[in-house]
């Protein structure tokens, strides 16, 4: 099984004559449902009154997508997977008044074989 240093997430398929696909696994995904609590509600709001960006959200955001990234790769490393290909990321709110954001990573999970002659 591959550690994080060699697997492989790509967004498109493999690149012709770097890598060559020698088994699909199936579709893989990681989904992470985040809410700020009440404090970062407020800070997110008084950053909101000057416009621009509201670094309160953003630095959550990122969190979910790194976490829903891993999520999606364990599951993948479980298949026998050393990547992901055509991995796409989708953003979804729910919850009252969209309170919460869904982020998940999904892709096919896949053993890569390098072909390009290098180690």
């Amino acid at each position: 099984m591959a550690n994080d240093e060699e697997f492989i997430v790509l967004t498109m398929p493999p690149i012709s004559g770097k890598h060559e696909v020698v088994k699909t696994l199936g579709i893989v995904t990681g989904v992470t449902v985040r809410t700020r609590g009440v404090g970062g509600n407020i800070i997110a709001s008084l950053q909101s009154i000057g416009g621009g960006e509201v670094t309160a959200f953003t630095s959550e955001v990122e969190k979910a997508r790194y976490d829903a990234i891993d999520r999606m790769k364990e599951k993948a490393k479980s298949l026998g997977a050393n990547a992901v290909v055509s991995m796409d990321i989708e953003t979804s709110t729910m919850g009252v008044n969209g309170s919460m954001i869904m982020i998940s990573a999904t892709g096919t999970a896949v053993i890569l074989k390098d072909v390009s002659g290098k180690k």
